[in-house]
């Protein structure tokens, strides 16, 4: 009898794959793009029986739906070209999600630091 395999962090697995992957395509092909060169990967979850992975980034730059736009713009092409380095039958889709983690981080120190003050 054959031991089934237990594919409970595939999901997980594919993700970090995806989010390895599409940091290489935006280095290789958007580096002299200055609204994606300050883009950074922070996380990535896979969704939709691995059909769907959402990609959390952060950036350098101030305005943020500029950098979502120009991200909304490229989707396709780094999907096309993540198709030709995944190992995979079948190439999740992608969609990029600011991560603002470090931006309420932020606003929760300055208020600890008003209520030091006073």
């Amino acid at each position: 009898m054959m031991k089934q395999q237990n594919n409970s962090n595939r999901g997980a697995r594919v993700a970090s794959k995806v989010q390895t992957l599409v940091a290489e395509i935006l280095r290789d092909n958007y580096s002299d793009d200055k609204l994606i060169s300050g883009v950074s990967l922070v996380g990535a979850v896979a969704h939709g029986g691995l059909q769907f992975v959402r990609l959390f980034y952060y950036s350098r730059n101030d305005d943020i739906d500029a950098v979502q736009r120009r991200l909304n713009d490229i989707t396709k092409t780094v999907r096309y070209e993540l198709g030709a380095r995944m190992n995979q039958k079948y190439v999740p889709d992608i969609r990029f999600e600011y991560d603002d983690t470090l931006d309420r981080a932020e606003r929760i120190d300055k208020l600890l630091n008003k209520l030091d003050e006073k």
